[in-house]
């Protein structure tokens, strides 16, 4: 009997011909990032159109096609070379045609059961990642579509762990320079606003440990319950790290749960001065990591690794009747028993493609050309007296500001991504308006950094800023 395929199931010529489509578009844009412009905002007037219910008859694949290149030309080009706001990585496409492979397979592995060897290159990458950061043989995890909800698990561990049924004075200690989502993952996990505790910084931006080991006993002697200290190793706004070993060690000695938010610099373990500056990470009861950041793979990819999960499956492991036909594969984890979610879609081919094709020291080579180009980047900026250049970068991530003031920084931002060519993020330290640059992006090579550079000085020179500190 002949199949006939259904207006939804696409018979085999179909699927070559949208996909001849779909790679032509992939390929095209991705060789026109080299000249594409870092941002772009064209007039929202025809935005309503892309607000238009779907027709009940079939439409035109290259027809929607191109709504979607348009639509995509809208905002900021996080893909580009000049993206150097935020945390930028790029995507590569060999991680974009795995999740390919992986949606049209559409295996689930909440349960090893129902996929077996897809769990276990899974969990392969997961042990692996494990190792390099210097966690015991049986550590595990799971990965997540990123840093919040690794961090939401590893919250809800924590705080089973050490506090049970009853966490009405659990308390964990973070710093004004960690990332909210430690706070959110805290809220949604059941903790009030007051079980927040902010330890002070020191003049590094970076959590002092006698500040926290004071709270911890002056907290202790008011009846509160301190379950966990969240350590970061690259915050947001600067890149600093946190001083891992001291706050591992404190942890250790006050029984506290140690998570460390490597969402941003985990992924420089793979080189050896990221180790070096990421040294006490191995000591951390959890961490959670983005390899959509320095990994350079696409967004919605983040990792949660812990020293023992046993603690996370406790946590999060459930049951029902329906269920009954699953049974557990040796040492094959069930996903679904070891975070918030249940059903999931398979994201172990997206992390595992890249890594074997194009092998680990390709990454290691990029992340340390990324260190030397920010490095560089510090000391050309650091060089021009018309700026105010505080800190040194941990990783890249370089905070700036002009010396003539908030109101001259801020319309400096303004100028630089006016241009198109390169586009800058800010945040606020210590009350002052910081411009903010991250070399992060696969795409990012030398000759954009001098790009940037030269965007800078020729907005300064725009501006006529001075300088004199005028704030």
């Amino acid at each position: 009997m002949n199949h006939h395929p259904t207006p939804l199931d696409l018979d085999k010529d179909t699927i070559l011909e949208l996909g001849r489509h779909t790679i032509d578009h992939i390929a095209t844009t991705t060789a026109e990032l080299e000249t594409a412009p870092a941002s772009h905002y064209p007039p929202t007037t025809h935005h309503h159109e892309l607000r238009r219910p779907p027709a009940d008859e079939p439409g035109d694949f290259t027809t929607l096609l191109e709504t979607f290149r348009q639509a995509a030309t809208h905002g900021v080009n996080t893909a580009g070379p000049g993206y150097l706001a935020y945390f930028p990585a790029g995507g590569l496409i060999s991680s974009a045609l795995a999740d390919l492979l992986a949606q049209a397979a559409n295996r689930f592995t909440g349960v090893a059961q129902t996929a077996p060897a897809l769990v276990a290159i899974e969990q392969g990458i997961l042990t692996w990642l494990a190792q390099r950061f210097g966690l015991p043989p049986g550590a595990a995890g799971l990965i997540t579509t990123g840093a919040s909800p690794a961090t939401l698990s590893a919250v809800v561990a924590a705080r089973h762990t050490h506090l049970g049924d009853d966490h009405r004075h659990g308390t964990l200690y973070v710093t004004e320079h960690t990332h909210h989502s430690v706070a959110k993952a805290a809220r949604i996990a059941g903790l009030p606003t007051t079980s927040i505790r902010l330890v002070p910084s020191d003049n590094h931006l970076r959590m002092d440990p006698d500040a926290a080991a004071h709270l911890i006993t002056t907290d202790r002697a008011q009846g509160r319950h301190p379950f966990l200290l969240a350590a970061t190793a690259g915050t947001t706004s600067t890149g600093t790290i946190d001083p891992l070993p001291q706050l591992a060690a404190l942890a250790r000695r006050e029984n506290l749960w140690c998570h460390v938010d490597a969402a941003y610099g985990g992924g420089f373990q793979l080189t050896a001065r990221g180790r070096t500056r990421l040294s006490g990470i191995e000591h951390a009861d959890s961490i959670a990591f983005d390899p959509h950041k320095s990994l350079f793979l696409p967004y919605g990819t983040g990792v949660l690794l812990v020293r023992d999960p046993r603690h996370l499956h406790a946590a999060h492991a459930a049951d029902a009747d329906y269920l009954q036909d699953i049974d557990r594969l040796g040492d094959l984890p069930d996903f679904g028993n070891l975070g918030i979610e249940l059903t999931r879609d398979y994201r172990g081919l997206r992390l595992w493609l890249p890594l074997h094709l194009h092998g680990v020291r390709a990454f290691e080579q990029a992340l340390d050309e990324k260190l030397d180009l920010a490095t560089e980047a510090h000391r050309e900026l650091r060089a021009d007296p018309r700026l105010d250049v505080p800190w040194d970068p941990d990783l890249t991530v370089i905070v700036f500001r002009a010396r003539a003031g908030d109101t001259a920084s801020r319309d400096l931002l303004t100028a630089i991504n006016a241009t198109g060519r390169v586009y800058l993020s800010s945040t606020t330290l210590g009350g002052r308006f910081y411009l903010r640059m991250c070399v992060l992006s696969v795409r990012t090579r030398p000759h954009h950094v001098r790009r940037a550079l030269d965007t800078i000085r020729e907005a300064l020179d725009d501006l006529q800023l001075s300088s004199s500190e005028l704030d």
